[in-house]
């Protein structure tokens, strides 16, 4: 009976002591990634892209372009271009990001680039005479887009004596399509310190 016991207190112990996981804020969970890797997180991806769409409001050059323009702009936007050292930076969801905060915004017209060639098909198909001729689109009247946005992401690290800074620089400019003119150019920086110990990190 004492041998069954002691198991069975082993066995609670065991996996009272196992694998945890709770939800946390995004505040909460950057502080917690900063404990874990000096690498570029979700968080970062947040707050670098809000920066960028405060500094697109902001800027004097894209201010009067709006104006002249009169109306919500029609932009297309390039996938971000990973220029760093790191091999998987998360170009992709940078791209996501803006283009949600962008959508939310509601002060843009997205040109759907991803889906233009299914549409394309879409079309095509409807003009094959396998739809009702009164209810297929036609091809001729999608939108063009008035500025193409693109963007990259690059890092500069700065390493001594087991400390290192990795400096991240993420890049916008965009380009009137028609007149091929640069409308506006910005960037945001973020920074990250990491510190290697005597026996790891």
């Amino acid at each position: 009976m004492k041998i069954l016991a002691i198991m069975l207190t082993l066995t609670t112990l065991v996996s009272c002591g196992g694998f945890k996981a709770k939800r946390i804020s995004g505040d909460q969970s950057d502080a917690a990634a900063m404990e874990i890797t000096d690498k570029w997180v979700a968080r970062d991806t947040e707050l670098s892209v809000s920066q960028i769409l405060d500094k697109m409001k902001e800027h004097r050059g894209f201010k009067r372009y709006l104006l002249k323009l009169g109306r919500r702009p029609k932009v297309f936007v390039a996938d971000y271009a990973n220029k760093t050292s790191e091999q998987y930076f998360p170009t992709n969801e940078i791209t996501d990001e803006f283009l949600t905060q962008l959508s939310e915004s509601g002060d843009y017209i997205l040109i759907d680039a991803a889906a233009r060639e299914r549409l394309l098909k879409e079309i095509q198909y409807q003009n094959d005479g396998m739809v009702d001729p009164r209810q297929a689109k036609t091809i001729g009247k999608q939108s063009g887009a008035d500025i193409m946005i693109f963007g990259n992401v690059n890092m500069t690290p700065r390493q001594r004596d087991g400390k290192t800074l990795k400096e991240y620089s993420l890049n916008l400019r965009m380009t009137d399509i028609e007149k091929a003119e640069e409308v506006m150019r910005t960037r945001v920086r973020i920074n990250k310190f990491s510190e290697k110990g005597s026996v790891g990190w």
